[in-house]
């Protein structure tokens, strides 16, 4: 029993157990800050491993330089999608580019076109009047979530 006590008393359990509960909050947060902590207390729990006569006040030294660096590590090399760019849950301003065709005759500038597979509401952008059916459009904007705006090609 002894010895079961002190293999669990070894300091890498605790710093598995620190580890843990920091990729706990990770998980229940979803911030990304707090996986880097983790990690370095699994580094600082494998060190007191090779290393057993790591004492507590350097162990908590490495667990703060390697936080440090891993977390600064961590937001420069594993860039997250830019705050401008492009939403992957935003499936209107994705068809900005896309080509279609008029599903029918456009008048007062005003129509239909088919494009991605769907039929929407559209407006032709040049300010023209008229498009004939079966004419080839490429979006330019979608206006007011529904409607877009498209111009001949």
């Amino acid at each position: 029993m002894d010895t079961v006590s002190a293999f669990f008393s070894h300091p890498f359990w605790v710093w598995l157990a620190i580890g843990a509960v920091f990729l706990a909050i990770e998980v229940v947060t979803g911030s990304g800050w707090m996986l880097w902590p983790a990690a370095a207390a699994a580094l600082v729990g494998v060190a007191s491993l090779f290393l057993p006569h790591f004492g507590v006040a350097p162990q908590i030294a490495l667990f703060a330089v390697c936080t440090l660096l891993l977390t600064y590590l961590g937001r420069r090399l594993l860039k997250t999608t830019a705050p401008g760019g492009a939403d992957i849950n935003d499936s209107h301003g994705r068809l900005i580019g896309h080509r279609g065709a008029a599903s029918a005759a456009f008048a007062a500038g005003k129509g239909r076109v088919f494009v991605d597979g769907k039929e929407w509401s559209a407006e032709l952008a040049d300010g023209g009047e008229t498009l004939a059916a079966g004419t080839r459009v490429e979006v330019t904007a979608v206006l007011s979530g529904a409607r877009l705006r498209v111009k001949a090609v």
